[in-house]
Parts: C-alpha cells; structure tokens; sequence
C-alpha cells in the first residue's frame, strides 16, 4: 500500500470520528425526571394581561359587556 492510500484512510477515520464527536457535544442533553417544559427562566409566572391606560372615552369590548349586564340589573 503506497502512503497515500494509508494517509487517506486515516484521514477519513479522523473525519469520522470529528464529526461524531461534534454530534454528541452539540445536541440537547436530557435531563431524566425533570420538567421538560421549563425552560430555566425561574420565578414566577404572571399570565395576566398587562393593564393598558386607554384614552377618555374608549373601552374595551370586555368592559363593554359587563357595564351592559349591570345596567340591566338597576332598578329605578
């Protein structure tokens, strides 16, 4: 076997083994009996919508329903 051929077989088993180590290292680890939902962050979390000052005379649709509900409700 010439040198060539020799140096070009290591040569493709050093690439084969790069790669695999490439792939193993940037992949996600998996965290067994963990919650796989969580992302790290911590604290706590506030799913409320943010209270957002509107100008005089607009109001949201949902307030819109409820101010209906409770004029129904008055007796005079």
């Amino acid at each position: 076997m010439s040198s060539l051929l020799v140096d070009l077989i290591l040569l493709g088993l050093a690439y084969v083994v790069l790669i695999y180590i490439v792939a193993t290292l940037t992949k996600p680890h998996v965290h067994k009996g963990k919650n796989k939902g969580e992302d790290g962050e911590g604290g706590v979390e506030d799913y409320t919508p943010p209270k957002i000052d509107l100008p005089p005379g607009v109001v949201w649709y949902s307030e819109v329903e409820k101010a209906k509900s409770e004029q129904a409700t008055i007796d005079f």
